[in-house]
């Protein structure tokens, strides 16, 4: 069975899943990876993340800063800006909106069309 369809939803919901994680507080690349892996239906790869991080730092939702790492090179963290908390929140409500929607499709009640 072709399962290509989950990699495409996850990867739709990367910078929301971001924004959400970061709610948390800062956090590095791998501590987010890790975060988003709680959830196993959330988890994503570097090769996702970090374009996604990218994007976001360059349109201002999230800002990062460089500190030493205890082994390698500096970390970056990454952390909300105030932007990207009322994106953040712009999102949680179409979310809702956007959930309830389907909902009423894949369950629809007696009696109602389409």
């Amino acid at each position: 069975m072709d399962r290509a369809w989950i990699t495409q939803l996850r990867k739709g919901l990367t910078e929301l899943t971001v924004l959400a994680a970061l709610q948390q507080g800062e956090a590095y690349g791998y501590d987010l990876l890790q975060r988003l892996a709680r959830t196993e239906p959330l988890a994503t790869t570097p090769a996702t993340l970090y374009p996604v991080l990218a994007r976001l730092t360059d349109n201002g939702l999230i800002s990062v800063r460089e500190a030493p790492s205890p082994a390698g090179p500096p970390r970056r963290y990454y952390r909300l800006t105030d932007a990207g908390r009322k994106q953040l929140n712009d999102m949680a409500i179409y979310w809702q909106d956007l959930t309830t929607a389907v909902d009423h499709l894949l369950h629809p009640a007696t009696g109602d069309a389409l």
